[in-house]
């Protein structure tokens, strides 16, 4: 029993270090074998290790079987476990996000005046960015009045806008 308890043991330490070393380890060990991406990389291993570990510690301490039938339990139990990090694993490398904003996604955006656009010059404008407000530097072909809502007709730089006034 006490080999299992050093194989779960030791598993859990070897996931605490592929964790805090990120990706050290995995550039140590790319010289051997061609590295551990995928199904071989340490935390898969290290939850394999440490589910054989323990669960062959539970089967061999709560059932009269040999160490083969405890092994083996474990050998399953670890497999399940590494196909489980696997697959976690995947799925959270997986990008599946939308791609970022751009400032070209505003042109048929509306938004309010907060500071008035006199004629000729800028004033400011609060507009939402993937969902966030953020406040731009705006031109108008004519004077808008602070408050109004707006239209964004083009995007004259990353940080100012043309408006136009909503017609209702």
């Amino acid at each position: 029993m006490v080999w299992f308890l050093g194989l779960g043991i030791g598993g859990l330490v070897l996931l605490v270090l592929s964790l805090v070393f990120d990706g050290v380890w995995e550039g140590v060990l790319d010289g051997f074998g061609g590295g551990l991406d995928g199904i071989l990389s340490l935390p898969v291993i290290a939850g394999f290790v440490s589910a054989l570990g323990f669960t062959g510690a539970i089967v061999l301490g709560t059932t009269g079987t040999g160490a083969g039938v405890a092994t083996g339990a474990g050998v399953v139990a670890g497999v399940g476990v590494g196909w489980g990090t696997w697959r976690f694993g995947r799925a959270l490398m997986r990008d599946g996000a939308a791609p970022a904003p751009r400032g070209e996604d505003l042109t048929g955006t509306s938004g309010a005046v907060v500071t008035a656009i006199p004629a000729g010059g800028y004033g400011e404008v609060l507009l939402h960015l993937a969902g966030q407000p953020v406040k731009y530097a705006a031109r108008a072909g004519a004077p808008v009045a602070r408050g109004t809502e707006v239209w964004v007709e083009s995007v004259l730089s990353p940080t100012s806008v043309t408006v136009r006034p909503v017609e209702r």
